[in-house]
């Protein structure tokens, strides 16, 4: 709240609202809730800002009728309700709750902020999604390279990297944070970067340093260095790691044993795989709305920690052949062994997201009935290890070995915990019976009241003769209640309390200390009840470790039972990956298109065959429509598939190491930036030449279609040749309807021409959609037009002018290497100088 806004509050200056602005002053670029009594109160900008959000009510409060306060609160209780869509649309809030219960003579109770939560360190169930990760970033760069590193607070895991400054918004793609740090004095710099596609908070310039960030993580880990971590040498990233735990202490964040590691992105132990290529895959999303992708298909994992750990392993396929075959191996064990597989499933369902009720137990807000759950979770984890331990299979021992010993943590819980607790410890009869004996005696007194009641009400209507009642209300509390004629019988040691019409009510001194007793037992029920699970959960957290390593085993098992659920639905096959550089797919299938043509039309799968020594590149030429894009992003996908531990829709896949893939699929104007189509494809085009490796894979469609036709074709023919000529020499699937390109296989030893056929029946056309080969001499897009419903007066027109271009076309197709020399590598220089330029 600025000066301006926030005056009418100060000049009003009551106990209370100089107690707000106190806080306030701290937490100036937050949301304050304010606690008053049982509801929370937002005042002057913030309340406006609160009930649009969360549309509640905007009311003003007058002193007098120059000074006016805008005011909006809910109920304390709906606090889980209202903070998610706060946080939601991108706030800080800061809860702000009453420390003290109110006294007697004292207008002003003790108020402070128990927590100030962002979009980067939410924890509430509420505000998270369950497949997903909510990673806070932090940045720290330097001239050339940056430190990076991602936190989720709600699972405990910690990621520290360091690479080029090109590369950071693909890592910012990748893990999607919530919300980034950076050092202030960067403000300006990275705000124009990221053009608000993220929630920023600058940090203190001074907090950006190397010893202070070391001796942070030293402290938090309680290591004397980092070289267990494996990342001893990452200045920068050290920084960035640091400032994030700077940031959780400025934010009352100090409950977090549960961050126990913090782990090396190694980004030569990983496929790369740019930003334009996960796109145009559709790996995670269509190019539609209405579109599927491939995590829609492959994505049949039943617990959250196992569908966080898939996107992981999408975004980090492994380049590791022993790590990838391992996966294979357990892929193919649950594959073929139906009733190990069915099991594990049937238990996984069992198991909760015990990542985040660790957390949750961390910062002690675990509920009593999430404390069961873990329970189940570990019965059901222990079942899942028996019949892996009672396996013959190699690889499933070493999967059930892998456990950790968790016995005692159950043992414990069932031993303190009811096995049927509310959610909420201030409802009772969290702790089992026989746990406590003091708790035992406190709840026995106090569940039989009503037989004591019942007893004393008995002895005084024997002893007086007097019908007598027994009732309660919040204001007497217990009383004896006799009709207004029997009066005159009541004895001397009866107290009255109230006079009704038609009756009088007493007390005596044996009820009165009983009643006092139950009020006092009620409290202390309440009060030893949570300092009995207080305890539990302090003697839980000393093996969080254990209980972290289990759920990975538990997420990792989830997803290679997804691997082959998916195998077996959609006849995937176990691909064979070795240390050559060849590539051969037998029958590939797209998975996701196959998918759609269920009940419709069978989809019809092609061979893909590539080498360094006689076809590293394949030309593939035919109509629009005719399936060309389907064979690129088919091949890319079965190639992703396999390297992250998947079968593959295919009939037989051999394939060498491939450790990144490029894809240039697809045009669209980035008319925000002012670039063209034409723009947009040669960056992504410059980008692919310019990081190239020798085990790279590229798939390249209708490169040179944003320009006219001949500048077009040059710059295809320049960018193939390049590729061919290239010392790495990178396998790729080149589409293009420039069927001139066709001619390049004369003239270049390791390209070689498929197409895609199309039967033409007199003048209609019949899409085959399978790659042959051989070039294809016409690209039929007068054909496609017809198909299309394009009126037929176009359609004659059409091939008129198209026979007068023919004939203008001869030298080009006499002398198409004359053609390229002068004008294709000029074209693609001036391509190349502009990319550099931008760089």
């Amino acid at each position: 709240m600025n000066k301006k806004k926030n005056s009418n509050l100060k000049k009003e200056e009551t106990p209370l609202f100089k107690q707000y602005n106190d806080i306030k002053a701290k937490y100036p670029d937050t949301i304050l809730l304010f606690q008053v009594g049982d509801f929370y109160e937002t005042f002057g900008e913030d309340a406006i800002k609160c009930s649009k959000i969360l549309d509640i009510v905007l009311t003003k409060r007058s002193n007098n009728q120059k000074n006016t306060t805008h005011l909006a609160g809910f109920p304390y209780h709906s606090l889980n309700t209202y903070l998610p869509r706060l946080i939601r649309s991108g706030y800080r809030v800061a809860i702000c709750d009453q420390l003290e219960e109110p006294k007697k003579g004292k207008n002003l109770v003790k108020r402070g902020v128990i927590e100030l939560v962002t979009p980067g360190i939410a924890i509430d169930e509420n505000i998270l999604q369950t497949k997903s990760n909510n990673f806070l970033a932090s940045i720290h760069a330097d001239k050339k390279y940056l430190g990076l590193s991602f936190l989720d607070i709600s699972t405990g895991e910690f990621f520290i990297v360091e690479d080029t400054k090109e590369n950071l918004l693909h890592y910012l793609k990748h893990f999607n944070p919530s919300e980034i740090l950076f050092q202030r004095k960067e403000k300006k710099y990275f705000e124009e970067l990221f053009q608000k596609k993220y929630y920023t908070f600058p940090m203190d310039d001074w907090m950006f340093n190397y010893p202070f960030a070391y001796e942070k993580l030293l402290s938090h880990f309680q290591t004397n260095s980092l070289k267990g971590f494996g990342i001893e040498n990452l200045k920068l990233g050290i920084i960035a790691a640091g400032i994030i735990l700077t940031y959780l202490d400025d934010t009352q964040h100090h409950k977090i044993k549960h961050i126990s590691n913090i782990k090396r992105i190694k980004k030569e132990e990983y496929m790369w795989i740019d930003d334009f290529t996960f796109q145009n895959l559709e790996i995670f999303h269509g190019l539609n709305k209405k579109g599927a992708a491939l995590i829609d298909i492959i994505d049949q994992t039943l617990t959250p920690m196992g569908s966080r750990l898939l996107k992981h392993w999408i975004y980090f396929p492994l380049i590791n052949i022993p790590s990838i075959q391992k996966r294979h191996q357990i892929v193919e064990e649950l594959f073929s062994n139906i009733s190990i597989r069915d099991f594990i499933q049937k238990k996984l369902k069992e198991i909760y997201d015990i990542e985040r009720m660790i957390s949750k137990m961390s910062i002690e807000k675990i509920s009593p009935r999430e404390i069961i759950t873990l329970h189940q979770s570990l019965i059901a984890i222990g079942k899942i290890q028996k019949i892996l331990l009672s396996q013959q299979s190699k690889i499933l021992l070493e999967l059930g070995n892998s456990f950790q010993n968790c016995h005692v943590v159950s043992k414990k819980i069932t031993k303190t915990i009811h096995p049927d607790p509310p959610n909420h410890i201030e409802k009772g009869n969290v702790i089992v019976k026989g746990f406590s004996q003091e708790l035992d005696k406190i709840r026995f007194l106090y569940f039989s009241k009503k037989e004591y009641l019942e007893k004393l009400r008995s002895i005084e209507q024997l002893n007086t003769g007097i019908p007598i009642k027994i009732g309660y209300n919040n204001i007497y509390g217990y009383f004896f209640e006799i009709r207004s004629t029997k009066k005159h019988k009541v004895p001397s040691h009866w107290i009255q309390k109230q006079t009704l019409t038609n009756s009088e009510r007493y007390t005596t001194e044996k009820l009165k200390n009983y009643e006092l007793q139950i009020l006092n037992s009620e409290q202390k029920i309440f009060s030893l009840e949570k300092e009995i699970f207080h305890n539990l959960i302090n003697q839980l957290l000393k093996y969080i470790k254990p209980l972290q390593k289990n759920a990975k085993i538990i997420a990792k098992l989830d997803v290679l039972c997804s691997f082959s659920i998916s195998a077996l639905e959609n006849n995937y096959v176990k691909p064979e990956i070795n240390h050559s550089f060849n590539l051969c797919i037998k029958k590939g299938r797209h998975p996701v298109i196959e998918r759609q043509f269920i009940s419709k039309i069978s989809y019809i799968p092609n061979d893909v065959f590539l080498n360094k020594a006689d076809q590293q590149i394949m030309i593939i030429t035919g109509p629009n429509m005719s399936g060309k894009s389907a064979v690129l992003r088919q091949t890319a996908i079965i190639i992703l598939m396999a390297n992250i531990g998947s079968f593959v829709p295919a009939q037989y896949v051999k394939m060498g190491l491939v450790d990144r893939i490029f894809s240039r699929v697809g045009a669209s104007d980035n008319i925000s930036l002012g670039e063209s189509t034409f723009m947009v494809e040669m960056n992504e085009t410059a980008n692919i030449l310019n990081n190239l490796s020798k085990r790279s894979f590229l798939i390249l469609d209708e490169i040179g279609r944003g320009t006219s036709t001949y500048d077009g074709i040059s710059i295809a023919w320049s960018i193939v040749e390049f590729l061919h000529e290239n010392s790495f020499r990178p396998l790729t699937l080149f589409a293009t309807h420039y069927h001139e390109l066709n001619k390049m296989s004369s003239f270049f030893k390791r390209i070689q021409n498929y197409h895609i056929s199309v039967k033409k029946i007199n003048e209609n056309i019949i899409f085959m959609r399978t790659l042959i080969d051989g070039g294809s001499e016409h690209s039929f897009g007068i054909h496609v037009a017809k198909i299309s419903g394009m009126p037929i007066k176009i359609i004659y027109r059409a091939k008129e002018i198209l026979k007068t271009l023919d004939k203008k076309n001869q030298f080009f197709q006499e002398n198409p290497k004359i053609f390229f020399k002068k004008k294709a590598f000029f074209l693609l220089k001036k391509i190349m100088n502009y990319f550099f330029k931008r760089k």
